[in-house]
C-alpha cells in the first residue's frame, strides 16, 4: 500500500520549527531575555547560534589564532613529575608516581573530565564570538553600502543650473506653484 509520497525537508522543516517554537515558550517561562518573545529575533539567534556550533571548524576561529602566542588561554590536562633538585628529586618524583597519584587519582580523573568539558565551552563560546563579530560586521558594511548609496542617489538628484542647492525633490512644487 503506497500512500502520497512524503517531502523529508519540508517535515524536518516543521519539526525543527515545532522543537524551536517548544524550546522558546520553555525559555520565557524560565525568564529568559524578553527579546525572545519575538519568534523573528528568537530564530536569528538560533541559527547564529547553530552556525557556531555546528558549522565551524573549531579549530580554525579567529580569536584562538589571535591567543595562539599565549598558552594561557588554553587549559592543561597532563600531569608533568620534575625536580630541580639533583639529588633527592628522583626520589621525590617516585613517591609522587607511586604514592600520592594512586591515592588521589580518582580527583585526577574527576578534574580532567570537567577540564576537558570547560576546554569544549570555552571553544564553542569563542566560534559563537566569531560568528557574532562576523553579523556585525556584515551589518555594518550593508549599512555603509546604503549610507554610500544614499549619498550616491543625493548626488545625482541635484541638477547642475545656476541655483545648484536646489534638489529634484523640491523641484516639482515649485513648477506646480509655476503652473509648470
Amino acid at each position: 500500500m503506497e500512500g502520497p509520497p512524503v517531502k523529508v525537508d519540508r517535515l524536518m522543516r516543521e519539526i525543527e520549527d515545532d522543537v524551536r517554537r517548544a524550546r522558546r515558550k520553555r525559555l520565557l517561562a524560565r525568564g529568559a531575555a524578553a527579546e525572545y518573545r519575538d519568534p523573528e529575533i528568537y530564530e536569528h539567534v538560533d541559527i547564529v547560534l547553530r552556525r557556531a556550533l555546528e558549522a565551524r571548524d573549531h579549530g580554525a576561529l579567529l580569536l584562538p589564532d589571535f591567543l595562539s602566542s599565549d598558552p594561557d588561554w588554553q587549559l592543561t590536562t597532563h600531569l608533568r613529575f620534575s625536580s630541580h633538585r639533583p639529588v633527592v628529586g628522583p626520589i621525590l618524583i617516585f613517591v609522587k608516581r607511586r604514592v600520592l597519584l594512586p591515592l588521589t587519582r580518582w580527583l585526577y580523573e574527576y578534574s580532567l573530565e570537567n577540564f576537558r568539558r570547560q576546554q569544549k565551552l570555552n571553544t564553542i563560546l569563542l566560534a559563537c564570538i566569531e560568528e557574532l563579530a562576523i553579523e556585525n560586521a556584515k551589518l555594518r558594511k550593508g549599512w555603509a553600502g546604503e549610507e554610500r548609496q544614499e549619498g550616491q542617489n543625493a548626488m545625482s538628484r541635484t541638477e547642475p543650473h545656476e541655483n545648484a542647492g536646489e534638489s529634484r525633490r523640491s523641484s516639482p512644487v515649485i513648477r506646480a506653484s509655476e503652473g509648470g
